[in-house]
């Protein structure tokens, strides 16, 4: 039966992504995306989507504002963009996405149906049926304005769809992934989770079956009947608790407490670890150094890190920083050298030269064996280090160049060392624990 595999609270913001983030956004999504494919197939790609937390990640890692409702718009558009090109050769088909283009979903469906063989009216009307489940059969105060419907050419989809609440100031993201065949009404959700908000109508809850049979007979003797059974299903349903529930903060900062410092050490002590003298497969690329090396090591876990690996998605914010300059502005130099890196591996496997992408593979490995002893500067004074380093790496946020620390979105001046303070040293691992990596 296909379930709503999580859901994601995150606070409601406006705004468009600038062109100098959305084109970059588009070619990582793609090439992330063919990293994944080669290594793990379209299913594995398509539960991955539908995870709230890897989601996030993969949406901070590009640079976005790691907190935001327009993650789930940037990741969307970008994926449609980036994939759109490949979309035959990997077999992954977005559809669908923000105000218009979500109504327009079953016609691409349709569509498409035509030019794969796929079921378009079955997908067609799944999509429907899933927009409906969120906006009526669960009735939270949140509308839907987004929804998007990604689909393999095996008939797997997951679908990602966003409602918002005024009131609230915040956004809802829902997600779902065509698990087995089954229907989409009856306790299709592994359960509803969001801060509390009063009581919730959920027509497909199991114990609502009797109501959801005498619906279309009770529509047919008037309202004032509908509106008796209508509160009998709300008393009867209750809010449950769902495994996987992303709640992101209004705040823009980026704090330590949002991070799991062990893990973010170990992504920079593995990019230290396996630096040009030793990892000649991703570093024969001119102008690659330690600081792409941190990017690509964030972004290997993205490509294969196990989902308990995303409970902290603002880590990977420290890939590419944010284009609101939190925790810093977007490198450009630093993200340009990121997608060269991965654009040639991805590339030279499929001509089956596999080194380079199973060099990535190799870096997200070592990581998590670093995790329980890498040292490195606390985050605070990684995030001073990179501001400082700014000017040089092309960082960039919305409307203006970030030049310096002074700039007047930087983040408060007691972040930032004094002139002659030292940069923190690379991260290591302790001694005698860096594992035999070029056996894997």
């Amino acid at each position: 039966m296909p379930v709503r595999a999580g859901s994601a609270d995150l606070p409601l913001h406006g705004g468009r992504v600038p062109h100098w983030l959305a084109v970059r956004m588009a070619e990582l999504g793609r090439v992330v995306t063919e990293a994944i494919v080669h290594h793990y197939g379209t299913d594995a790609y398509l539960r991955r989507l539908a995870h709230p937390f890897w989601f996030q990640s993969f949406g901070a890692v590009m640079g976005m504002d790691w907190h935001s409702s327009g993650i789930t718009t940037s990741v969307i558009g970008a994926l449609r963009r980036g994939l759109a090109p490949v979309a035959d050769e990997l077999g992954i088909y977005v559809c669908g996405g923000r105000g218009r283009y979500s109504r327009r979903t079953p016609e691409q469906l349709m569509a498409l149906s035509n030019h794969t063989g796929l079921d378009g009216a079955s997908l067609a009307a799944t999509s429907r049926m899933v927009a409906k489940v969120d906006s009526a059969a669960v009735i939270d105060g949140y509308s839907l304005y987004l929804h998007a419907f990604v689909v393999s050419r095996t008939g797997a989809w997951t679908v990602v769809q966003q409602g918002m609440s005024p009131q609230c100031k915040t956004a809802r993201r829902y997600h779902w992934h065509s698990e087995r065949a089954g229907t989409l009404v009856d306790a299709p959700h592994a359960g509803i989770e969001g801060p509390p908000g009063g009581a919730i109508t959920n027509l497909t809850d199991a114990r609502s079956a009797n109501a959801r049979h005498v619906l279309p007979a009770l529509v047919n003797e008037g309202p004032s009947a509908v509106v008796r059974a209508f509160q009998e299903a709300r008393l009867s349903a209750r809010p449950a608790s769902l495994p996987v529930h992303l709640s992101m903060p209004a705040r823009h900062a980026v704090r330590a407490a949002d991070i799991q410092l062990p893990r973010l050490h170990a992504n920079l002590a593995a990019a230290a670890e396996l630096g040009p003298e030793t990892f000649p497969e991703l570093l024969s690329t001119p102008g690659v150094g330690a600081r792409t090396m941190e990017a690509l090591a964030l972004v290997a876990e993205v490509v294969h890190g196990a989902p308990a690996r995303f409970s902290d998605p603002a880590r990977f914010a420290f890939a590419h920083g944010g284009k609101d300059g939190h925790p810093f502005p977007v490198p450009l130099l630093v993200f340009d050298e990121t997608l060269n890196v991965l654009t040639r591996a991805v590339e030279r496997a499929k001509l089956g030269r596999v080194d380079r992408l199973f060099a990535l593979k190799r870096l997200s490995r070592l990581a998590r064996t670093l995790e329980a002893n890498a040292e490195s500067p606390d985050w605070q004074t990684l995030v001073a280090a990179e501001w400082m380093a700014t000017s040089h790496q092309g960082g960039r946020m919305v409307a203006t160049r970030a030049s310096s620390p002074a700039s007047p979105r930087a983040p408060q001046l007691d972040l930032f060392p004094t002139p002659d303070t030292p940069l923190p040293k690379a991260p290591r691992a302790v001694e005698g624990k860096t594992p035999s990596w070029r056996n894997d």
